[in-house]
C-alpha cells in the first residue's frame, strides 16, 4: 500500500489472515486444489492458455467443457499441445474446483515453476518489484499482470510471508505468472542490499519522501518497494532502500491498494520512456 508524500500515515490494524484451507479444498480461497504429487490445478483461458504456452511449465491434465476451448485453440495456434485435452462436464470442474471458481470451462493440473534466483532474474531487461510480505494472492497475481504490461524484470518477496503460486494468484494474474518470475528471499533487506550491489536504485513506495518522478531516473534501473496491505513498508525494509517516494494523488483518498500502487509507480517510471535496460 503506498500513501500521498508528505501526510502522516494514517494507522490501522493488520487485516487478520484468512483461516488456512487444507489442500483438498477448491482453490478459490487461495489453496490449492487437490492434486497428487505436488501439483497444482490452475483454471481459466488466460491463465491456462498462457501455461500451456510457456514451455518451462510442466503440465499433466487438461480438461475442458469444450473441445473447440479458447485456451486449446490459442495453445494450437502458438505450436501445439504437450497434453491431451479431456472432455468433461461442466458441473465436474464445479465439483473439483470449488464453487467460487471462475473456470470458464477450463482446468489445466501443472507442476509449480522451476525457481530462479535474482542474479538470473536481473539478466532480464526492465525494472524490479519488490514486496515486503504482500500476502494476498489476488493483490500478488494482479501485481504480476502490471509487471508484464510494463516491461518488469522479476517480482522479489519473503518467501515466508508471501503466497504460494495458487490456482487463484495465476488466474489474477491472467497469464502473468508465465512470464514474469517470482523470486523467493528468506532476507529481504540482503536481497535490496543485493540489487543495490547490481546496480538497482530502490525506491520505496510509502509517505513521507517526495514524489515519484520518472524522469529523474534517467539512466537508472529501478526496483520499486511496497509495502503490506494496510502497514505499509517495515522499518528495516524502509531503512534500506536508496530513498523513499510516494505517488501524485490530487484527490481525497489518502491511499491506495497495493496492486494499484504498483501500476501506478510502473507507469511512471515508463510513460516518459526513461527505463533501463
Amino acid at each position: 500500500m503506498t500513501r500521498k508524500p508528505d501526510t502522516p500515515p494514517m494507522r490501522s490494524s493488520r487485516p487478520s489472515r484468512p483461516a488456512r484451507r487444507s489442500r483438498s479444498s477448491g482453490p478459490a480461497g487461495g489453496g490449492r486444489a487437490a492434486a497428487s504429487g505436488g501439483g497444482l490445478w490452475l483454471f481459466g483461458t488466460h491463465a491456462v492458455g498462457a501455461a500451456l504456452a510457456n514451455p518451462q511449465r510442466v503440465c499433466e491434465r487438461l480438461l475442458v467443457t469444450e473441445a473447440e476451448h479458447p485456451a486449446v485453440q490459442e495453445a494450437m495456434q502458438a505450436g501445439g499441445l504437450r497434453v491431451t485435452p479431456e472432455l468433461v462436464q461442466r458441473v465436474r470442474l464445479d465439483d473439483m474446483l470449488g464453487p467460487d471458481a471462475v473456470h470458464q470451462g477450463v482446468a489445466l493440473l501443472v507442476r509449480p515453476l522451476p525457481s530462479l534466483a535474482l542474479d538470473e532474474a536481473l539478466e532480464r531487461p526492465g525494472p524490479v518489484l519488490v514486496l515486503d510480505q504482500v500476502t494476498d494472492p489476488r493483490n500478488v497475481g494482479a501485481i504480476l499482470r502490471s509487471a508484464a504490461a510494463f516491461g518488469a524484470a522479476c517480482l522479489v518477496v519473503q518467501d515466508r510471508n508471501a503466497p504460494e503460486e495458487t490456482a487463484v494468484l495465476a488466474k489474477a494474474a491472467s497469464g502473468a505468472l508465465e512470464t514474469v518470475p517470482i523470486v523467493r528471499e528468506v532476507n529481504l533487506s540482503r536481497a535490496i542490499e543485493q540489487l543495490q550491489k547490481a546496480g538497482c536504485w530502490t525506491v520505496g513506495l510509502d509517505a513521507g519522501g517526495g514524489l515519484l518522478d520518472g524522469a529523474a531516473f534517467e539512466n537508472r534501473r529501478v526496483a520499486l518497494v511496497l509495502g503490506a496491505e494496510g502497514r505499509g513498508l517495515r522499518r528495516l525494509t524502509r531503512e534500506s532502500c536508496d530513498e523513499i517516494a510516494g505517488l501524485y494523488m490530487p484527490g481525497e483518498m489518502e491511499s491506495l491498494n497495493v496492486s494499484v500502487a504498483a501500476a501506478v509507480g510502473l507507469y511512471e517510471l515508463a510513460r516518459r520512456g526513461r527505463l533501463s535496460a
